[in-house]
Order: C-alpha cells, then sequence, then structure tokens
C-alpha cells in the first residue's frame, strides 16, 4: 500500500468532514490499487480482508455508499447484473466527467475509454435549453480486438 494515497485519503475524509477510519482508508485504497478493474463490494471485501480480516462485509457496503455519497467512489452498472465500484473523484474537488466504458458483446471484458468526446454536444444543449450538463455516462458495445480477431478467424476455416 502506497503512504503518499493513504495520506491523501485521510486528508480527502478530513476534508469533507467525515472521521478517518481504518476502514474507509482500505477501501479507497483497495479500489484506487485497481484502477481498470470495476470491482464489486464483495470483491473489495476480499481484498481488505486479506490484511484486515476483521471488517465486515456490511461495513464494506456502508462504507462505500458513505463514499459514493461524497463522489469519491463511483457507482457503475456494466450490465452484468452487479453494481461495481470505481475510485472517484479523489484528485479534485470540481466536476470532471467521468471515463467511459467499452463493453465487449463476446467476451463481457470492459475497457475504458478516457476521451470526452461529448462536450460540444454538452455545450450545444446549454446553449439552446439551458440545461448545465454536469455528468454523463456512456457505454459503447462492440467487439474487443481480441475477440474480433478469433470472429475473423472462424469466418476463414
Amino acid at each position: 500500500m502506497a503512504g503518499g494515497d493513504r495520506e491523501k485519503f485521510r486528508r480527502l475524509l478530513k476534508q469533507n468532514g467525515i472521521k478517518v477510519t481504518e476502514q474507509r482508508i482500505r477501501i479507497l485504497l483497495a479500489l484506487s490499487s485497481c484502477p481498470e478493474k470495476h470491482l464489486t463490494a464483495e470483491e473489495i471485501y476480499e481484498i481488505v480482508k486479506t490484511d484486515f480480516p476483521e471488517i465486515g462485509l456490511a461495513t464494506v457496503y456502508r462504507t462505500i455508499q458513505l463514499l459514493s455519497d461524497l463522489h469519491l467512489v463511483d457507482r457503475i452498472n456494466l450490465d452484468d447484473g452487479f453494481v461495481r465500484y470505481e475510485i472517484g473523484n479523489v484528485d479534485t474537488k470540481e466536476m470532471k466527467h467521468h471515463h467511459h466504458h467499452l463493453i465487449c458483446r463476446e467476451c463481457g471484458k470492459v475497457i475504458s475509454f478516457q476521451d470526452d468526446l461529448l462536450e460540444g454536444l454538452e455545450k450545444k444543449i446549454q446553449e439552446t435549453t439551458g440545461f448545465f450538463v454536469m455528468d454523463h455516462e456512456v457505454k459503447l458495445y462492440g467487439i474487443c480486438i481480441e475477440c474480433g480477431g478469433k470472429l475473423i478467424e472462424k469466418k476463414r476455416t
């Protein structure tokens, strides 16, 4: 566990006016250690209990809810039947857009996509309707490069 992250999370919790507890720090560390994974509460629990066996699953759920309310943890639905979580807006207090998700219809792989191509659309929406878009979530479905290659190979044979 990175000492710098631990201290950053300690400061974040204090800045948000909530008590700094080992459980909260460890949950944030678990999520930040797996930035490309979209963890379920149970997966977070399994990671945390490795070094902190006294934590309970109910504590993980309550903590995730609290951290989600503070936008330190983002709740996402990748249409696989699970609620998943990822580290949220921990580096800045400003509102920023989340990354988008590319979901393979063949293998279920989820790829994070960082470019925000909707800024022009959001500006147009604000200009024409007065509605200010604060955030959005985009999921694009298709076939990943690995599965695409397998499909091409199947067609050849």
